[in-house]
């Protein structure tokens, strides 16, 4: 079987896709035992614990000298990038900069007719950790990863940004990355990867020190000691593996349908890839593309198993039928491939990012065009959104309130205090009108 077919007719039938979707989701404690132990290691040993650690599952002959990247590191990477790479990067970077530019949030303050100021004081976090993955032992560097998660954090004027990513067996991380962060201007870059990498962005170590709040995506150990020390410090999200829901009508192209599939299968084995449409002609046709595609792709066996596991064509009775189903599912991507797709976007309540038409692949959004590609997954989009500018702020409350406030509200405040049964709330109050 190339992939799953599904034929909902009724939308009583569409929670049966959830439920089999859901099953990506299922805990391993196993797993999150390991990183128990991980955690603990960081906690009592620091630098002494990442050295075992990386020497363990990385480079046998790291040093503690090679944790913290040198300046001149960065300066030599940047020489080493061909200039036509290092104007993509730059260009990738200002758009991905300017729309992030428009997310910024300023405090606040509204004065009342009674004297009462009421405000919101918006600040960056102190201090912020970026994760980034090795990408294929380090020979593959996830340069979007750095600009999506490093970027919104310099437009909230985050003081120190602490990036952590695994070391190549040699010790050293690739100068693509290195390059990036030269330009966006990041100094304090640690080669260390995995779960103790997270324990010491969330703990502190002697060389990396403790952070307010995490961000970056990263494999289940990543992933699952974010899930831990949430609470310690703030994170940006429990992320699943990556999807894509597309729902297209009968005149989609077939090869445009099957392409898009395959860019998120090739991601993962649990990466779910999901075309619905009324049209029973157009699935057959994205079948027959699927194979002819993934025959020619370097991730075949990934992408493959992928497809075989979590892929799945679903013929829905219309497209109104499908933006129901769509919004069930609450995709991380949401492709919407139809005649005039403004027409219906009202209609999208549930997704983590939507690419409208057929010349807007989700590579476009995953690479250049500006919106943040850290995206909610399975599901979460029905309450959670895209790493954003407003994840590295706090908002404090501010109030004022004169004497004359407290002298006309006094009583119904304390009243309500002691109907929750908080007397000293109460007299609190209520001392200040003796005066």
């Amino acid at each position: 079987m190339l992939i799953n077919k599904f034929s909902l007719k009724q939308e009583f039938e569409f929670p049966q896709l959830k439920k089999w979707l859901s099953k990506r989701n299922e805990s391993n404690l196993e797993i999150e035992d390991k990183v128990r132990r991980i955690i603990a290691q960081v906690k009592e040993n620091k630098d002494q614990a990442l050295l075992e650690y990386t020497r363990q599952f990385d480079c046998p002959d790291f040093s503690l000298t090679n944790l913290k990247v040198r300046e001149e590191d960065l300066n030599k990477a940047l020489k080493e990038i061909p200039a036509e790479d290092l104007d993509i990067i730059q260009e990738a970077k200002e758009n991905i900069w300017n729309f992030h530019l428009k997310q910024k949030q300023n405090s606040w303050f509204t004065p009342q007719e009674d004297g009462t100021i009421l405000g919101q004081i918006v600040n960056p976090v102190n201090k912020a950790g970026l994760y980034i993955p090795g990408g294929k032992g380090g020979e593959t560097p996830l340069i979007s990863s750095l600009l999506m998660n490093a970027i919104p954090a310099l437009v909230a004027g985050v003081k120190e940004i602490h990036l952590v990513s695994p070391p190549r067996k040699n010790g050293s991380l690739n100068p693509y990355l290195l390059a990036t962060a030269k330009i966006l201007g990041l100094k304090d870059i640690y080669a260390v990867g995995s779960a103790w990498a997270i324990a010491a962005l969330a703990l502190g170590t002697e060389t990396i020190p403790a952070v307010d709040i995490i961000v970056g995506p990263g494999n289940i150990f990543v992933t699952t000691a974010k899930k831990i020390l949430q609470g310690q410090v703030g994170i940006d999200m429990i992320a699943g593996p990556s999807e894509i829901t597309i729902l297209a009508d009968k005149k989609a192209s077939p090869a445009y349908l099957a392409a898009d599939l395959l860019s998120q299968a090739e991601h993962d084995p649990l990466a779910a890839s999901i075309l619905i449409s009324p049209s029973p002609i157009l699935l057959e046709a994205v079948e027959i593309e699927l194979q002819r595609q993934l025959d020619n792709l370097s991730r075949k066996d990934i992408a493959a198993k992928s497809l075989q596991n979590w892929g799945a064509l679903i013929e829905v009775p219309s497209i109104e039928q499908g933006l129901k189903l769509v919004n069930l599912i609450a995709p991380e991507h949401f492709e919407f491939i139809v005649d005039n797709p403004w027409d219906y976007l009202g209609q999208i309540k549930n997704a983590g990012a939507v690419f409208l038409g057929e010349y807007t692949p989700e590579p476009v959004g995953d690479y250049f065009a500006g919106p943040n590609h850290v995206l909610p997954t399975m599901s979460t989009a029905r309450f959670a959104q895209a790493l954003s500018v407003e994840t590295f702020y706090k908002k404090t409350s501010l109030i004022y309130t004169p004497k004359h406030y407290i002298q006309r509200q006094g009583k119904k405040i304390a009243r309500l205090a002691r109907l929750e049964g908080l007397e000293a709330h109460a007299r609190s109050v209520e001392i200040r009108l003796q005066n």
